[in-house]
């Protein structure tokens, strides 16, 4: 398939330990950039900071990678590429009937049982996708060599029921799962547009496309610097948290969770 001018290398395995040890594996190897991974299942897939990620079938499990080249914008960034990506393709599938947008259009509204109109799927720095304050979706960058190998595991068709923090899939919310290989189609072309913005338009468009998208400017945070109310990106992608006190302290890195 053709995604913005280059041919995406999409590959299907039946089940794998992780998609992401693969892939970083084959960019060892000297795999394109382009290449992506896709399992049916993982038997050991984790998300950041190793914890462990559920991995049934009829779900996402992908990984693609990016070789960074001079020039490039920080490769930490590409979280938001990812995030941003991502988001689009989300925001396509759960549009309402009828509804006339454009492709980078955050702000859809969901049609399955229990949906509620004021739900619309926001990213949360870095590159989570929300609805309403449960986990749809999360992201997992990693570097091998001069690549960096960014996995995607996103609950098309099932989501945990036992974790700290709440989740739900795209069938909860619309009543149907989209089918995987379709998802990835879709999503190959768009982190491919995305990327090639970030490449030789910098950061900025980026950056602004991830705040139309993400919760509310002011929305409460708890994160490993502190407390306080989310106030955007900085200018490198890192987020802004206000504390109580008025002063704004930058969080580059570590979790954040909705208060």
């Amino acid at each position: 398939m053709t995604t913005g001018g280059s041919v995406a290398d999409i590959r299907t395995v039946s089940e794998t330990r992780s998609t992401n040890d693969d892939v970083a594996a084959l960019a060892r190897e000297g795999a394109a950039e382009g290449l992506w991974l896709r399992a049916e299942r993982q038997t050991g897939g984790r998300g950041r900071q190793g914890r462990a990620w559920q991995s049934p079938e009829g779900n996402l499990y992908v990984s693609t990678l990016v070789r960074v080249r001079a020039g490039d914008p920080p490769a930490p960034t590409l979280a938001l590429v990812a995030a941003v990506a991502l988001h689009e393709v989300v925001a396509a599938l759960t549009r309402h009937p009828g509804e006339s947008r454009g492709p980078s259009t955050p702000t859809p509204e969901f049609l399955g049982p229990g949906f509620r109109r004021d739900d619309v799927v926001q990213i949360k720095w870095p590159n989570d996708l929300l609805v309403g304050g449960t986990k749809l979706s999360g992201i997992l960058l990693e570097r091998a060599g001069d690549a960096v190998v960014i996995g995607f595991g996103v609950n098309l068709a099932h989501h945990p029921q036992d974790l700290d923090r709440p989740a739900i899939s795209l069938a909860a919310l619309t009543g149907t799962a989209p089918d995987s290989a379709t998802f990835l189609e879709m999503l190959a072309e768009s982190f491919a547009r995305w990327l090639q913005r970030w490449r030789f338009e910098g950061i900025g468009p980026i950056r602004s496309r991830w705040l139309s998208a993400a919760h509310p400017i002011g929305t409460a945070l708890s994160t490993s610097e502190g407390d306080g109310l989310f106030d955007g990106l900085d200018e490198t992608g890192a987020l802004r948290l206000r504390l109580a006190d008025g002063s704004v302290r930058v969080v580059r890195a570590g979790d954040v969770f909705l208060i």
